[in-house]
């Protein structure tokens, strides 16, 4: 509308001319086209990106470089899987600490002198460190005093180098367990490897310790029927397991006839009247536990619903389109955003506490259970020195035995509980029991005159 005036001073208003445009529509149609304009340009943006990600993920699996059948060099398998080989290589990084665990070496003989009397006469008296990464499975053991202080068999390569499996095909299962490990050192080069839990050619997840799948087999599963998902676990429990030298040919062997609880173990030790050494102090034939991640894992609540080693330990990561395994195997706590999260929708904070108070509570239980175990030793010993016979001391030793088995299973599993907490509860409720019987059955034995 114009505005004009007549002669009188009174104000008339009247209509635009025809095709006169206002400055506010011209803004208007502007804003406008700048949207759409900018709209158009995001969507195509958006299109490239799906076009070159689709690309990118069915460019990805090409092999660059064929990997020989025992090809353990994890720098050659990397030619074809950069992602997986850079995760990797972070397993070298031994700075990383939890409360309980993680990369950074330390004495735990020195940090809990107890454990010197709870393994008196044993090589873990001697040398027990923090485990760190992957990246050392080899170069760890090479320098612990358990092996250089101590003649072992070369039965404990099995799970330290990637050289094991091929070593094994060439020179017999019986001949590589009972070589001595300082004869088969010199053939031992690589540690943990792509090898140990992928075949070369199609990449898919396999077993290559013969020990788990033995004793998988006795206990009637068929590995080639297991599901990717069991697999994720399975390639760890080839390791992480709980084992011991059979026979003269100390064949490594898994005790699971019986089950894999720490109940059934015990009792198959015992059936078989198998020690690992005798106690120095109280002349108890003693089992040392070794590492059952997989067999307490198996009673929690996680096994249970279906989540695999592998999943909190290397859980799935997107790099562009690419969905891939994190291969830094580490403890859940230094990436619960990827770790947990993905099922437990809550506060990270909220997490760590929940894990750290569940480690927590373990390790005031291990401290009641080791307390009741040098009771019982210094007991056993004070007995023998009064001149009680084996025959008298049987029954407190027995008990000496269990309560350190089961007091073991806890303290040599990763977790510090996490992997199941009420059966952790529940195994060492019976160990801190066991050692006061023990203490007890000590003070029945009838005192000889004089």
């Amino acid at each position: 509308m114009l505005r004009n005036t007549r002669n009188d001073g009174a104000a008339v208003f009247r209509p635009a001319q025809a095709g006169a445009i206002s400055i506010f529509t011209i803004l208007i149609l502007a804003i406008v086209f700048a949207a759409g304009a900018g709209a158009m340009w995001g969507v195509g943006t958006l299109l490239v990106d799906i076009q070159e990600k689709k690309l990118e993920a069915k460019l990805s699996p090409v092999p660059l470089t064929p990997i020989a059948q025992n090809e353990v060099d994890p720098e050659i398998w990397g030619h074809n899987f950069p992602r997986q080989l850079d995760s990797f290589k972070k397993t070298a990084d031994d700075t990383v600490g939890t409360p309980f665990g993680g990369s950074v070496p330390y004495s735990k003989l020195e940090r809990n002198p107890a454990l010197v009397r709870l393994w008196a006469g044993y090589a873990f008296s001697k040398d027990h460190n923090e485990d760190r990464g992957h990246h050392y499975a080899l170069t760890d053991q090479l320098k612990t005093q358990r092996v250089t202080l101590v003649s072992q068999p070369g039965a404990c390569a099995n799970c330290h180098a990637a050289e094991a499996p091929q070593l094994i095909e060439s020179m017999g299962w019986e001949a590589f367990n009972r070589t001595p490990y300082n004869e088969l050192k010199e053939k031992l080069h690589t540690g943990t490897s792509c090898h140990d839990c992928h075949d070369p050619k199609t990449m898919v997840l396999r077993i290559t310790r013969p020990a788990f799948l033995q004793a998988m087999e006795r206990r009637g599963v068929d590995l080639s029927k297991a599901t990717r998902q069991e697999m994720r676990t399975y390639v760890c429990a080839q390791c992480h397991v709980e084992y011991y030298f059979a026979g003269e040919n100390k064949l490594l062997t898994l005790p699971w006839d019986n089950g894999t609880t720490v109940d059934a173990i015990a009792d198959y030790y015992d059936t078989l009247k198998f020690k690992d050494w005798t106690h120095k102090e109280t002349g108890t034939p003693m089992i040392k536990i070794q590492h059952p991640e997989f067999e307490l894992w198996g009673t929690g609540l996680h096994a249970r619903s279906g989540v695999s080693c592998a999943d909190c330990h290397m859980p799935y990561v997107r790099e562009g389109a690419i969905k891939v395994s994190d291969h830094w195997v580490r403890s859940p706590l230094t990436n619960i955003n990827q770790a947990c999260q993905t099922c437990h929708r809550m506060d990270d904070q909220a997490l760590r506490d929940r894990i750290i108070s569940i480690q927590t509570r373990t390790s005031e239980l291990l401290k009641r259970a080791e307390e009741a175990q040098i009771d019982a030793i210094d007991a056993i010993a004070a007995a023998q020195k009064e001149g009680a016979s084996d025959a008298d001391l049987a029954t407190a030793r027995g008990l000496h035995r269990r309560a350190s088995l089961y007091w073991d299973f806890v303290s040599s599993e990763n977790s510090t509980g996490f992997h199941s907490p009420q059966e952790t509860a529940r195994i060492l409720a019976v160990a801190v029991d066991t050692a006061r019987q023990a203490q007890l059955a000590v003070l029945k034995i009838p005192r000889k005159q004089g």
